[in-house]
């Protein structure tokens, strides 16, 4: 069963997050808080996005999809950005993963959005064939660039002009 997330499931999010950071051996770079996620989610302006998956005979949650809209200036409408899929492993292989990723893909079409995209990692090889076998294909023409941390500031401080006080 998949449903949209409520501010009750911000700490399972949360640990989702944090299991997630740790398959992808990052679990150092995971520093969102749970005050930060459920701002982000329920906030005055929600700009994100969460469904969860949950066991059908225990009606634990196994996995959740977090999500945000984007535009293609191509294309004229907007897309799904998929940050995050995580399913945990003990629930790997009954079809969540599968059925979170068709609510996103119900989305788009109710809503007419054209793209679903999100970024997998290079060695994450299972995840990558599940993928393959849903239809997706990589864009590997494209590669992505990020900026963080110090980078990110210091390029901030040098493009901008000082304001007048």
């Amino acid at each position: 069963m998949i449903r949209t997330a409520t501010p009750a499931d911000v700490p399972v999010i949360h640990a989702l997050v944090r299991e997630l950071a740790d398959y992808e051996k990052l679990l150092h770079e995971a520093r969102a808080t749970e005050e930060q996620l459920r701002e982000a989610l329920f906030g005055e302006r929600p700009a994100v996005h969460a469904h969860i998956a949950v066991d059908d005979t225990t009606g634990e949650p196994v996995g959740f999809a977090l999500w945000f809209l984007t535009f293609s200036t191509w294309r004229g409408v907007h897309g799904i950005y998929l940050e995050d899929l995580y399913v945990r492993p003990t629930a790997r292989g009954a079809g969540h993963g599968k059925a979170l990723l068709a609510e996103l893909a119900a989305i788009c079409v109710e809503r007419g959005y054209q793209r679903l995209e999100w970024a997998v990692l290079n060695w994450n090889a299972p995840t990558i064939a599940f993928y393959d076998s849903l239809g997706a294909r990589p864009q590997d023409e494209w590669t992505t660039y990020r900026l963080t941390d110090q980078p990110l500031t210091d390029l901030g401080r040098t493009t901008r002009k000082p304001r007048p006080e």
